[in-house]
């Protein structure tokens, strides 16, 4: 496979974002979102993965805004009161889901006629604080996201501006939404809500709760990694990615 690590423009400055795509032939395109610990070998290695199955996988630094510095050690941001996650939380809640949306755009459009990347709809998955981003695209862009996914997404129903809980009839492509049963940033009654919201608005796709598992299962490097969820997530996500991009 061929890995890039390249600048795209958007509105706010270049954002730094990790491009990786087969050697051979041309793929359909996918959006690799970061959750909140942010840009790491971790996340790549995930990117490398959907690669070998066949896509073309961008993975953005969504926090370039706060310079290309904005990149965190998960061993010390995940820990409460840490220098470093205190300077990662100072970024994070400063995030709303209209820019993120200006940046997907940037992003479709730096996949237009580049070498590799099959043209026509794309797929886009987050994890974490970006699962509502990666709904929230589905409903901004549905003539180009034909299936997006998000994982142990945080916050699907709030007030913020284009939430994903009031935006689920505006998508044409596929969505499917996966929870953890233990989730305190997604709490089965916030769930339980989602999915009436979710089934009411036509879609095709699935709200599913992985039965007994954490919020963050299908990070190989956390203590709260479980690999059958973790494993099940992936099948999940490349049947979506079959069914909708080929």
């Amino acid at each position: 496979m061929i890995e890039e690590t390249l600048d795209i423009q958007t509105r706010d400055g270049a954002m730094e974002t990790f491009v990786c795509r087969p050697d051979r032939g041309t793929h359909p395109a996918v959006l690799l979102l970061m959750d909140a610990p942010g840009i790491r070998e971790e996340l790549r290695d995930m990117t490398r993965r959907l690669t070998s199955v066949g896509y073309c996988v961008l993975l953005p630094n969504l926090y370039y805004r706060a310079g290309r510095d904005s990149k965190f050690d998960p061993a010390t941001v995940l820990t409460h009161g840490s220098p470093e996650h205190t300077r990662m939380r100072a970024i994070r809640t400063k995030m709303t889901i209209p820019p993120i949306m200006d940046d997907v755009a940037a992003m479709m459009k730096f996949l237009e006629g580049r070498e590799g990347v099959k043209p026509g709809p794309i797929g886009v998955h987050g994890y974490c604080m970006s699962g509502p981003y990666a709904l929230a695209a589905a409903a901004r862009y549905p003539d180009r996201v034909a299936a997006a996914a998000s994982f142990y997404g945080t916050w699907l129903v709030s007030d913020a501006e284009e939430s994903p809980h009031l935006t689920l009839g505006k998508a044409k492509g596929e969505l499917y939404i996966a929870c953890a049963e233990i989730d305190e940033l997604a709490p089965l009654p916030m769930v339980t809500e989602l999915k009436k919201l979710f089934d009411a608005s036509g879609n095709p796709g699935e709200l599913e709760i992985y039965p007994g598992v954490h919020h963050g299962f299908g990070f190989p490097q956390r203590k709260i990694y479980d690999k059958a969820a973790a494993e099940r997530h992936w099948e999940r996500l490349i049947a979506l990615y079959r069914r909708r991009l080929g």
